[in-house]
Order: C-alpha cells, then structure tokens, then sequence
C-alpha cells in the first residue's frame, strides 16, 4: 500500500506541475493573463465577481399563433384565387382559429381539401351555410410556442456571440423566460436594444393601385396593408401600401454584412440560399418597373424601383443608417429573426466595485478558513499535519487548475463552494490520521499502522465522498444560476480532494516514512 512504482511517482508529480501551470494565469492581472495563449487562462468571474449586465427576458408567445394565423389566412386567400374559389368573411378568429366561407356549395369539399393541405396541423369544421371553421388545436399551439421559445434562446445567443461578449450566460426560466448575464458589458442598453430587436426582415411589393392616404380611409385592396417608413424625414413618403404576401423572407438570408454604396453612405449588402436566390430573381423578373418593399419589424426602410431583374442572389439595403445601425442591423441579420417579440421583464447592472468587494470578501473568507484549516491540523497531528496542509494546497490548486481548463465561470456561490471543500478536503486525513493512531494503540509498527490506516479508511472516505457528489449532482440537475455555481465547484471540489487524500497524501507519507524511517509517528 505504501509502495508506489517509479512511473506511478512520475505521473504524480507530472499531473501536479500541470496543475500548478495551469492554475498559475489566475494569479496574474486580468489584462496580463488575456495575452497568454487560449489554452492558459484564468477561470472566469461571472456577473456578481466580475459586474456587467443581467437581463431577464420574456418570449411573446401570444404573437407566435396571430403569426400563424395572418400566414394561413393569406395562403387560403392566395390559394382560392388561384383555384377561382369564391369565398367571403375570410379572418382570424380568437387567439387560435381562422374562418372563411365558401360561397358555391359545389366547391366546399375541393376547398376544405385544399385549405387543410396547407397546414396539415388545423382541425377543420364545414356548418351547412359553407362557413369552414380551422383550429389549432391545444396541443399544437403549445408545441409551436415551445419551438418558439428554444428558437428564440437560440437566436440570443448568435447575437450574444456576434458581439464578442466573453463568457455569457444564456439560459432559460421556465415556460417562456430567459436570462442573460453578460459580465464586463458596459453598455447594457444597446444590449438591451439590440436583444429586444425582432429583426424580421421580409421583401413585399408595393401595391400602386391607391395611395396610403385612401387606404387609410377604408379603400384597402384585399390582401394589403399600410405599414409605417423607418426613416420619414427628408420628404420621403410616411407610409407605403403593400401586399401582405411576402415574396421573398429574411430566413434565406446567408450573409449580411455592413458597408458603403458608391456615394460613401452606410449600407447593407446581403445574399440569399440557392432557394431564396432564385425567388429574388423570379419576383424581381416578373416585377420591372415596380417598387420593391424592404420590411423590417413591419417599417418599410426602403422601397427601391426595380429596374431590371436581379439574378445574382444578393443586393444592398440602404435607409439612411449610420455606420453604426448597419453594423447592428448586419449582425441581427446575420444571427436570424426572433419568432416572437421579446419583452425586458428585469434589468439589473453591477458595477466593478461592488464585484472587487466580492473577490475581496471572498478571498478573505477562503484565506481565513484555509488558515484555520491549516493551525488545527498541525495542531492536532503535527508533522503529518504538515502533510496533509501540502495536499490542501495542492488541492486547491488542482481545482483551480481543472476550472480553467473546463472554462467553468466563478461566482459568489463559486467560492462558497471552494470554502466548504477546503474544509471537507481535510476530512479524509483526519480519518486516515485517526485510523492509524487506533492501529499503534493496538500495538503495530508504524510501517504496519500506517498502511492499516490508509487501507481501511478508504471505504468510509469513498462512502462520504460520494455522498457528498450525489448531493452536488442533484443540486447541479435540479438547480438554477448560482446553485449550479456551487454545485460546480463543490463537485470538483470532492474529486480533487478525494485524489490528494488517497493517492498524494499516501506519496507524501510513503516518502516521508522511507526517508526518515521514524520510530514513533507524532500522533
């Protein structure tokens, strides 16, 4: 028990250098240890150690089924047209249906099919006066708000990671929530912005037939509507009327990229998929001479005449941006629309300040246990106090080591985590330490006391240690935010000090017996 192999010592010894390499970028500054390689840097401080930014963000799942519902009225609409299907009192009704009758008793079968190919996921209901009733049943609307909500957490995140912001949490709380804390932002609320942004861009064509001004007064063209200019300065029209058909959306949408037109004014080139290429070019072929809405968040930002088809795939967005808005309206672009709007339910800012104080405070409370720690130990067991205070070091060390690599974030709770496994690290030396007093009691050698002690004090360390990680992977499974932060630590807390008391303790003992080759051990 006490011998070790020399492969098994230079392991050891290799894995503990590692750890000291890699645990050392946390004692540099800051600034220092971000030029250090990808591979070698400091754990990271999350928001309360760090400061920055915390929002809390709800998904309008509301918006999700009026979505569905004005896309399926304008399918049944273009649909019927198409297929000469006379129909009246086509409209949305309530929070999940749409109706729409059918004139000629002849055709409602032939609709009912067609309209039901269209959204295969609506229940449909034909009364005898043609009036055909679609509803989306329960169980649907909840899915679609659900691919709603992990689409939406998905989207902040890309646009989280457009910015470049470091070490972000992003995460979600409960049926329609998200929380993001991004630590070291200074400008929350162009984070703000930037989030609450839907970004749903979409191309429409113009209708000319009347002006917004008669549409406002009741002479709405079936199948279109008024929508707000962006930019009404300049002379520029306030409003423009266009199909509520989308020719072409903004998911095909591959690249968005911020830059300058001819005349050096702020610009946004894009590029369409294969698919949306080839409707760009179909619609602007078939439209010359028309004008071509640019909808973005339902305002219009431009609404270029098309002189000639655009076949190539791309073209530019220009509304009279600053070089900043088209940087930022690249980059949602880029990072795809929300499917639903989202609503900033909390904001909070914590300053550096108040996250130095943390750090301090926590070191304070770490340094102050480890110190306690260390006095009892000696105290109590002397020279193998001794050892036992080195493995706590470098189990500290191994932690810090391994939350480095792991990219782990460290909070508050973090280093209550750190605080609480320095206390429990001891606790395998004290019953190893206990176990081999018992055995000289019962009058052992000191070679066969200690090798008793090691040996069956490992099942009562390993039954607790493992107690303590159930507990700390239930708290991680079940927890949110900063009970995970704890969980974290204080499970790798338990394994690297389950690794120092069982094998670098024994190598500090083993070596220390074989070197000093005491006749009494100080216990």
């Amino acid at each position: 028990m006490l011998y070790f192999s020399k492969w098994k010592i230079a392991l050891l010894l290799l894995l503990s250098l590692a750890a000291v390499v890699l645990a050392a970028p946390n004692i540099l500054p800051r600034d220092e240890a971000e030029k250090l390689p990808g591979w070698l840097q400091p754990v990271s401080l999350g928001l309360d150690l760090q400061g920055g930014s915390y929002l809390l963000l709800e998904v309008d799942t509301a918006s999700v089924m009026r979505d569905q519902q004005t896309s399926l009225v304008e399918s049944i609409r273009a649909t019927l047209r198409k297929q000469r299907i006379k129909y009246a009192d086509l409209g949305a009704v309530g929070k999940t249906g749409v109706q729409v009758r059918i004139l000629e008793a002849a055709d409602r079968d032939r609709a009912r099919e067609l309209i039901h190919k269209l959204d295969t996921d609506v229940k449909s209901e034909m009364a005898d006066d043609g009036m055909l009733s679609l509803t989306y049943p329960e169980p649907v609307v909840n899915k679609r708000t659900a691919q709603a909500v992990e689409q939406s957490l998905e989207i902040v995140r890309r646009r989280i990671d457009e910015l470049g912001t470091r070490e972000p949490a992003i995460q979600r709380q409960g049926a329609d929530r998200i929380v993001v804390q991004l630590p070291g932002v200074k400008d929350p609320d162009r984070i703000k912005q930037l989030l609450g942004k839907t970004a749903k861009l979409t191309f429409h064509m113009v209708d000319d037939s009347v002006t917004p001004q008669e549409a406002m007064r009741g002479h709405m063209p079936p199948g279109s509507e008024v929508l707000p200019a962006a930019d009404q300065g300049r002379g520029l029209p306030t409003a423009y009327v266009v199909h509520r058909r989308v020719d072409v959306g903004g998911d095909m949408l591959v690249d968005a990229q911020a830059t300058f037109d001819s005349s050096s004014r702020p610009v946004v080139s894009f590029k369409f998929n294969t698919a949306g290429g080839k409707r760009f070019a179909d619609t602007t072929k078939e439209n010359v001479g028309r004008e071509l809405a640019i909808v973005l968040d339902d305002k219009v930002i431009s609404a270029p005449r098309i002189n000639e088809p655009i076949l190539g795939g791309s073209g530019i967005i220009s509304g009279g941006f600053t070089v900043q808005q088209a940087k930022d309206l690249a980059l949602l672009l880029r990072a795809g629309a929300l499917p639903a709007p989202l609503n900033v339910l909390e904001q909070r800012t914590v300053g550096p300040d108040l996250g130095a104080d943390s750090i301090r405070a926590g070191a304070v409370a770490s340094g102050l246990g480890l110190g306690l720690v260390v006095v009892f130990m000696v105290l109590v067991y002397g020279k193998l106090g001794l050892i036992a205070d080195a493995a706590l070091v470098l189990n500290l060390i191994i932690l810090m080591a391994l939350l480095s690599v792991l990219g782990a974030t460290l909070t508050l709770p973090g280093i209550a985590g750190i605080v609480l496994t320095m206390g429990m690290a001891v606790d395998a030396n004290v019953l190893i330490y206990e176990r081999i007093r018992e055995e000289l009691h019962h009058g052992r050698t000191v070679i066969s006391a200690v090798q008793a002690g090691f040996e069956r004090a490992f099942a009562t360390i390993l039954d607790a240690n493992l107690t303590h990680m159930i507990a700390a992977l239930l708290l991680y499974i079940f927890g949110t935010g900063p009970i995970r932060g704890f969980a974290v630590t204080l499970g790798i807390g338990i394994a690297t000090s389950l690794f120092t008391a069982i094998m670098m303790t024994r190598l500090m003992v083993a070596t220390w017996i074989k070197w000093r080759r005491p006749k009494m051990l100080p216990l």
